[in-house]
């Protein structure tokens, strides 16, 4: 199953603003770039940000948004072909809890429960909502949370990447706000060829606005190997007839070069999110010598894995044929390795072509078992993914068992709406050896 083929068709797709039905508010790019302000609120001290390691971070997407939040984009993600959600014509596979949300947070939309009341959602440019999310994050003892920035998107753009800065800013406060670390994640998906100048400039920018890793106010922002940590998603993986990654090998180099040694922008150190086939330049990715040697020059390998197994079964089979050998050459070559785990797929709402609750998630088995596999390897960090991403059903926040009606939702199988943040947090327990391994599922 090419999830990532088609995730990044999709996310190509999805470009052009007008498609989202763009809201009242629009943006130059002088004017998108006098929002970017440096950190003034407090922060509190928590998670350890100094490394990534015996940490779980979840991906954040903070892609959501809706007509009330005052942004630029108007809906966003929760509809496919349509401006607004409604019966029929939805993107998102599981529908959010709303039931801890002020009515300042929640946008209702065309869809309707069973009981005939509204269906609402949030959007991810609330700065209430964010903190409320990183509130989760803290009380269930996830450690931090990889911010997507989609790069393709953001520099050709002013109005996205005014909105996305504004989700950032409000991710850098709400980590700051509960003691949770955050980091910067480049997802280089839809990038055409010779444009990653742009996606430097986007990080000068940054740099230059918000102080993103210079700021010594961000008390919050994750360090590791004693560098602030930038994350960049989608090195290495084989073209397809799409064309969506046409960028090169040498343009990546080029731009980790750049995070690395730039004198000014510089000063990080680099996480490279990569296929699962990296080391034998297999399956979804190239077969070639420079994606080798770009590896050896970052400081952390995360292949990813999501669609690459189906059942605790093929979870073990992956553990034996990729996990531990990776870890085992990462370690030759002194790189840290962070590997992906997932608790589900699901994005029939957004490809109806696709099965509804494609890998399921056996009421958390699916995902305890991929912990499980990794705290026997005793590797010691692991990328959860996804916080939020309720378009490809990998959320692990608080989603309902009583979606609205006129469209296929799955649900946690009436499972509590917390219940896989508490397993999330459990199973961080065991991947730092606070608690021993073991195969039976946290309850």
């Amino acid at each position: 199953m090419r999830h990532l083929l088609f995730f990044a068709i999709c996310l190509f797709s999805l470009q052009t603003d007008s498609l989202f039905g763009a809201g009242a508010t629009t943006f130059t790019w002088e004017s998108a770039k006098a929002t970017l302000t440096p950190y003034d609120g407090p922060s509190v001290k928590g998670v350890d940000v100094s490394t990534l390691s015996n940490k779980v971070v979840v991906g954040y997407q903070g892609w959501f948004a809706t007509t009330n939040d005052g942004g630029p984009l108007g809906w966003t993600h929760y509809q496919y072909q349509s401006k607004e959600p409604r019966p029929g014509k939805v993107c998102i596979d599981f529908w959010p809890d709303m039931t801890e949300l002020d009515p300042d947070e929640k946008c209702a939309t065309k869809l309707v429960h069973a009981d005939g009341a509204p269906a609402t959602v949030f959007s991810s440019r609330n700065p209430k909502t964010v903190n409320r999310h990183f509130q989760w994050m803290h009380h269930y003892g996830i450690d931090a949370a990889f911010v997507q920035r989609f790069a393709h998107s953001v520099s050709s753009s002013p109005n996205r990447f005014e909105n996305s800065c504004r989700v950032l800013a409000n991710c850098r406060a709400g980590a700051n706000r509960n003691g949770v670390g955050y980091i910067v994640m480049y997802d280089l998906s839809g990038m055409p060829s010779n444009a990653m100048e742009r996606v430097k400039n986007d990080w000068r920018m940054l740099v230059d606005g918000m102080r993103m890793t210079r700021d010594p106010n961000d008390k919050a922002y994750l360090h590791h190997r004693g560098k602030p940590l930038v994350a960049v998603w989608g090195v290495g993986f084989r073209p397809n007839d799409k064309k969506d990654r046409a960028y090169s090998l040498a343009e990546c180099a080029d731009f980790v070069n750049f995070l690395q040694h730039d004198p000014r922008y510089g000063g990080c150190s680099v996480m490279l999110g990569v296929p699962t086939g990296w080391r034998t330049g297999t399956r979804d990715s190239v077969s070639d010598p420079a994606l080798v040697a770009l590896l050896k020059q970052c400081e952390v390998i995360s292949p990813w894995t999501p669609g690459r197994y189906k059942n605790p079964a093929e979870v073990t089979t992956h553990a034996k044929k990729y996990w531990g050998p990776d870890a085992d050459w990462c370690k030759t070559q002194q790189i840290d390795y962070l590997p992906v785990v997932f608790p589900g797929f699901s994005w029939h709402n957004k490809m109806p072509d696709a099965p509804t609750d494609a890998i399921p998630r056996l009421k958390g088995k699916f995902l305890w078992q991929q912990y499980y596999e990794l705290a026997k390897l005793n590797i010691p960090m692991v990328y959860q993914a996804m916080f939020d991403e309720m378009d490809e059903g990998t959320q692990i926040f608080k989603v309902t068992n009583n979606p609205p009606q006129g469209s296929p939702f799955v649900t946690y199988e009436g499972l509590p709406s917390d219940f896989y943040l508490k397993l999330v947090g459990s199973a961080a327990k065991m991947i730092r050896h606070e608690t021993p391994a073991t195969e039976v599922q946290w309850q």
